[in-house]
Parts: C-alpha cells; sequence; structure tokens
C-alpha cells in the first residue's frame, strides 16, 4: 500500500550525506531511506535541508502588534507602563485578532509549537487567557500551542491575582510562570508560582533578572525552591540578562547550578538586545545572556521570539532562523558548530525545554516537518535562509516558493 506522504530529496545531514525521501503514514514518519517505495501524494523537498518544526518556547501572542498605540518606547519600565495602561480596554476580540495575525506569521515561518506567554492581572482579567485557547483549537491543524499565565505586575502586590491565576489554571492553562522583578516580595511570588504549580502539576516559567546589575539575582531563589519542590526538569527562566554582565567564573558557577537543577534558559536575543544598556552613551553594553555556553554546559537552552511589533520589541516578523542568526551575530559566532547550535536553540533544545514528545525528524515521530532553503543547519542560520514548506502531521500546511530572478529576454 502506498503512503499518505513522501517527501523526496530531502537533506537530514544527521541521518545521511545524501538525500532522503521520507515516508509518512497517518501522521508519523513511517520510513526514511533513499526509495520508501510509492505515496498518495509526493513532495518534493528539492535537495533542500528538512528539519522538525521550529519552537519558540517565549512569546507573547496577547500584546503583539500595538505599537501604533503607544506613547513612548524605550526602558524596560517604560515598555511595562505604556502595556499596563492600554491593556485594561483590551477586548478580547482585540487580542485575539492581533495574537492570530502574530499567531499566522510565526506558522508560515515554520514554527509547529508555541508556549506563549498570558498575562493574568486585575486589568486584563481573563480576557487575554480566554482569546489564546480559542486560537490553541482554531490553529491546531498547523501548530501546539500552550499557554503559560502569569502576573506581568506582580502577585504580592497585586490583590487579586493569585485568585485569578489560579481560576485560569482550573481552566486548563498549560502551565504557569511568574515575573520577581516587577513584584514587591520576589521571593514570596517565587513560592506562592510554586504552590500553584504543585496543585495544579504544571510547569513553571519565570521572567526573571531583566537587568544589568550583577550584584543580585534571583536564579538562587528559583533553583532552591525548583529542588525543594522536586520540580527538575520543570521549571524555565527568560531573559536572565544579569548574566551577561558576570565575569566568565560566575556564569560557570550559575551554569553548573542551572544543568545539575534541570532549569532551563530561554534568551530572547531581539528584546534583550533592544531593551539593555540604555542607559549608557558609549559603550553599549549588548545584555544578552550567553546562551552558547551555557548549552555548553549542560543547560537547556532555547532562543526565543518574545515581543512582536510593540515597545518591548518594536519590529519582527516571527522567524525562528531570524532570531537563531541574529544571536549569532550578538555572541560573534562564526564556526559551523556554533551556527548549528543556533540552530538547534530554536528546534530541539527547545523542545526538549517544553518536554515535547515524540519530537525530531525519526520513523515513529509525528511528521512536523519544515524544508529550508539551505544544504545544511550552519548555511541555513548564516544566510538566515527562508522556509519553502512545511507539514504538520503529514499535512502540508503552508509553501513559501523559491523567489525567482526573471532575467530580461532577448528582442
Amino acid at each position: 500500500m502506498p503512503f499518505d506522504l513522501v517527501l523526496d530529496h530531502a537533506l537530514v545531514p544527521a541521518l545521511s550525506d545524501g538525500p532522503v525521501s521520507i515516508a509518512v503514514e497517518e501522521g508519523l514518519i513511517a520510513a526514511i531511506g533513499a526509495d520508501v517505495g510509492p505515496g498518495r501524494v509526493h513532495e518534493d523537498a528539492g535537495f533542500s535541508l528538512v528539519v522538525p518544526g521550529f519552537v519558540d518556547s517565549h512569546i507573547h501572542l496577547d500584546k503583539a502588534c500595538i505599537l501604533d498605540r503607544c506613547r513612548a518606547e524605550g526602558s524596560l519600565a517604560e515598555a511595562i507602563g505604556e502595556v499596563a495602561r492600554l491593556k485594561a480596554d483590551f477586548s478580547e476580540a482585540d487580542i485575539h485578532a492581533r495574537a492570530e495575525a502574530t499567531l499566522r506569521m510565526a506558522i508560515l515561518q515554520g514554527t509547529m509549537r508555541i508556549r506563549t506567554h498570558a498575562e493574568i492581572d486585575t486589568r486584563i482579567g481573563l480576557r487575554g487567557f480566554h482569546a489564546l485557547q480559542r486560537l490553541k483549537r482554531d490553529y491546531a491543524f498547523a501548530v501546539d500551542l500552550e499557554i503559560c499565565v502569569f502576573p506581568q505586575e506582580g502577585l504580592t502586590n497585586d490583590p487579586g491575582a493569585e485568585d485569578l491565576l489560579i481560576k485560569a489554571c482550573s481552566e486548563g492553562a498549560d502551565l504557569v510562570g511568574g515575573c520577581p522583578y516587577t513584584d514587591s516580595d520576589p521571593e514570596e511570588q517565587i513560592a506562592r508560582i510554586f504552590a500553584i504549580a504543585r496543585r495544579f502539576d504544571l510547569d513553571v516559567d519565570f521572567h526573571i533578572d531583566f537587568d544589568l546589575d550583577p550584584s543580585w539575582t534571583h536564579l538562587d531563589a528559583v533553583i532552591a525552591t525548583t529542588e525543594l519542590n522536586g520540580w527538575e526538569g520543570r521549571v524555565a527562566v527568560g531573559h536572565v540578562t544579569k548574566l551577561s554582565a558576570m565575569p566568565p567564573e560566575r556564569v560557570a558557577f550559575y551554569a553548573a547550578r542551572l544543568a545539575r537543577a534541570g532549569v532551563a534558559v530561554t534568551v530572547l536575543p531581539a528584546t534583550d538586545l533592544f531593551l539593555m544598556g540604555r542607559g549608557r552613551d558609549h559603550s553599549v553594553p549588548r545584555g544578552v545572556a550567553p546562551a552558547h555556553l551555557l548549552a555548553g554546559a549542560g543547560v537547556t537552552c532555547s532562543l526565543a521570539t518574545n515581543n512582536v511589533m510593540n515597545p518591548f520589541t518594536p519590529f519582527g516578523d516571527c522567524s525562528l532562523n531570524r532570531m537563531a542568526n541574529l544571536y549569532a551575530n550578538i555572541a560573534q559566532l562564526s564556526r559551523k558548530a556554533d551556527m548549528a547550535l543556533c540552530l538547534d536553540m530554536v528546534t530541539h533544545q527547545p523542545a526538549r525545554l517544553m518536554r515535547c514528545e515524540g519530537y525530531g525528524i525519526a520513523v515513529g515521530n509525528p511528521a512536523d516537518m519544515v524544508v529550508i532553503d539551505a544544504k545544511g543547519e550552519a548555511d541555513a542560520v548564516a544566510r538566515i535562509a527562508p522556509v519553502l514548506m512545511g507539514f504538520k502531521r503529514g499535512v502540508k500546511t503552508f509553501d513559501r516558493p523559491r523567489a525567482r530572478l526573471i532575467e530580461p529576454t532577448s528582442a
């Protein structure tokens, strides 16, 4: 019997030095080889790189595309203030429309698994969460969306926010997060977020250490509380820009502790580069945590989008390959192995962070595949090679034909 789909002329360097065909049956990869047999549908990868779908482990769909409503942009405090001012008037329909436009952009860039954060507080209530739940259902054909509810404005200093968080968790939130640096009692917030996580058996994702002052850090409290609760392998931290301001030996110290506690790190290159170091008028620091060094020490690390067209990040096209390239530039990476690691940090490593089951181009795994106009991983990142087509569980969900130069014809 023919397979449901056969993708021919695919380059999968980890599996073969030459092109292979990938057969799909009932949404799963059924065979990989030079000749897998017939398929009801044949697609041609065109001797291009095939990778598992991109994974965005940290994005804020609920506050995307609001730049035209903002009065100011600049510092982190200004960005938080602008969103706080605006979001009290966000309707569920408005959030849904902006988030949907952003989600479609991500899908067309080859992203197939996403962790979106949803702000929960007494200003926005559950409107953003409910809008994202609708998107999760409506776009399940193209992307697996998980929702992390968190209190952007603080928890202990916002009476009622904790009850709303608990309500969101009872209504199906996929995980719970925190933002200790906006709280009047950061360590108490960390403790309460873990208590909610234990109550609902949820993973945890914190925004932490979003500045360049290395004299203090909330990493100690997050690591200690992770170990205290037995939540190793279930915790992630985002930003952690303080690590970029620490000397190598201190970075190595925290890398070892993060790896031992199973706490993953998500670096947000575009946002962190845009917001950090704004108080300097020369020798401005990059302010981006050294993800490649952490990964080399055994920490699960990802590179992610964070914000799109808002005061935190007034640009973005949701291309994770572009984010990998941006990070390589910031970290001054040029070796092929380092470029390949950058691609790994938008594919396999965030999949591990999100505890995705059956991820990767392998027999038996879901057939979530993206064709990139490149010959290898390093080439893809170095050139920000465009994606050409994608398959979610073996069904084609988008295509982007190669650009074609039209030369003049002779008279």
